[in-house]
């Protein structure tokens, strides 16, 4: 049975894991997302395998897609007081969140 990847990464990680998925034959679909956490671009990348070449895709997007840690520019408004805190956090950023969906059908026309 195929699969659909749908697979959300970060903007950083786009080219190289572009790059990675047709070095070993593999193809996507690249859409612009914006993510909710921090607001910053990220891109959906759908993927369809066939269920045997699951792992080995899903290996390749771990192995691309890192994580790292950012700071979080965004500042915190306090109540209660007038000023804001600019205290910048850090955030673990990257890495892929992946669904695996079963495909009834596929046809390449």
């Amino acid at each position: 049975m195929m699969k659909l990847l749908i697979t959300i990464v970060q903007d950083q990680d786009v080219s190289a894991l572009l790059e990675t998925l047709i070095e070993h034959g593999y193809r996507a679909t690249k859409l612009a997302s914006t993510g909710g956490f921090l607001r910053m671009g990220n891109t959906t990348l759908l993927i369809g395998v066939e269920e045997e070449e699951l792992d080995a895709v899903l290996a390749l997007i771990k192995r691309t897609c890192k994580k790292r840690e950012q700071l979080d520019s965004m500042p915190i408004l306090s109540f209660g007081r007038a000023s804001i805190d600019s205290h910048l956090d850090k955030v673990v950023v990257g890495g892929a969140t992946i669904f695996s969906v079963d495909v009834e059908r596929f046809e390449k026309i």
